[in-house]
């Protein structure tokens, strides 16, 4: 029904629109008694064989939803009965910020992608904390933080800070955005001193608490060997959790869509299918230089359950969807782990 009938409607408008008119839908549609037990009998797999224990955490599933779908934490219990294992809300900033000028998301339909320059756009922090205070469902999340466009690079440090000590009682994981191409500057983060300088504050932060957290660190599809090479040995001189794999890319190689429509829509970062191989690429050099030792989140060009088992047999631990959620549907989630259990992963 959603890829006959729904999809194509709601493709005849504004990627942007769209998403924001669906989410005042489904808020909508699950304030009707009864909504949230017919989502999770059609759509939950509840199969101990799809449990998975990754940075001291119990996932009931291995499929995630990536962060940017749910930036602000307004539909996390909606999320949660569609049958996802973890929802990752963010990107999350010290301040509230509108992101960058209109239009800045679009679709490539004949790629099954999406372009994206969106800007960090959320409500701030304590906007999200608020909400999550409020939640009804136990499942896991995600904070996905990072800094205020205004910030320069020099002073990122206390907007990351500013983040996890506000997300810290709400939140099960943190994921440290430095990938994304759309903040000026904040690729650069990404280089070692910057990067081990950014994570050990972090980390230092966490072991005051009173029960640290997992912390991620998410990275682009775009980095070289060496750079690779250089996370790897920061994630295990810093000794943070874990590492998200991929962000979106600022290539745009092997597309089918006309290169005169994807000149004119600009800059941004690509999403969906055409990121799937990078994706594997580095998630399968990360596992192999680390021997394993580094868990991975795999994102990037899942659709079906064969891509998210290639993503496992590469070296990930979990899978998140977000272009793949757009095109394919709620159905996914399901369809994912129907997948997994029949070839016993």
């Amino acid at each position: 029904m959603y890829k006959s009938i729904i999809r194509p409607l709601f493709f005849l408008f504004d990627p942007e629109k769209i998403h924001h008119f669906t989410q005042w839908l489904v808020k909508l549609l699950f304030k009707i008694p009864g909504t949230g037990w017919i989502f999770r009998q059609v759509g939950n797999i509840d199969n101990p064989q799809l449990k998975r224990e990754i940075f001291g955490l119990t996932f009931s599933n291995p499929v995630g939803l990536a962060a940017g779908f749910d930036k602000d934490a307004k539909m996390v219990d909606e999320l949660a009965h569609m049958g996802f294992g973890f929802v990752e809300i963010g990107t999350l900033t010290p301040k509230p910020q509108p992101g960058n000028p209109k239009p800045r998301l679009f679709r490539l339909r004949k790629d099954k992608a999406l372009i994206n320059r969106m800007g960090f756009n959320n409500e701030g922090v304590e906007a999200a904390v608020q909400r999550l205070k409020k939640r009804r469902t136990n499942v896991i999340i995600g904070g996905n933080i990072g800094k205020n466009k205004t910030t320069p690079n020099a002073e990122a440090i206390n907007d990351y800070l500013t983040c996890f000590r506000s997300l810290y009682p709400v939140v099960d994981y943190f994921v440290i955005n430095v990938s994304s191409p759309n903040t000026p500057d904040l690729r650069a983060l990404q280089e070692k001193e910057p990067l081990k300088q950014l994570l050990k504050a972090i980390s230092q932060e966490n072991s005051k608490m009173p029960s640290p957290k997992p912390i991620l660190l998410k990275i682009a599809p775009d980095l070289n060997n060496e750079q690779l090479d250089d996370i790897v040995d920061i994630v295990n001189e810093i000794k943070i959790d874990g590492i998200i794999a991929t962000n979106t890319t600022i290539g745009r190689n092997d597309l089918v869509t006309d290169s005169a429509v994807v000149e004119k829509i600009g800059s941004g970062g690509l999403s969906g299918q055409p990121v799937r191989d990078y994706s594997t690429r580095i998630i399968r050099y990360i596992h192999e230089k680390s021997q394993g030792s580094i868990p991975i989140i795999a994102v990037g060009g899942i659709f079906s359950g064969r891509d998210a088992l290639e993503k496992l047999e590469a070296g990930a631990s979990l899978v998140q969807i977000y272009t793949g959620f757009i095109y394919e549907g709620p159905a996914i989630v399901k369809k994912i782990n129907t997948y997994l259990l029949s070839n016993n992963s």
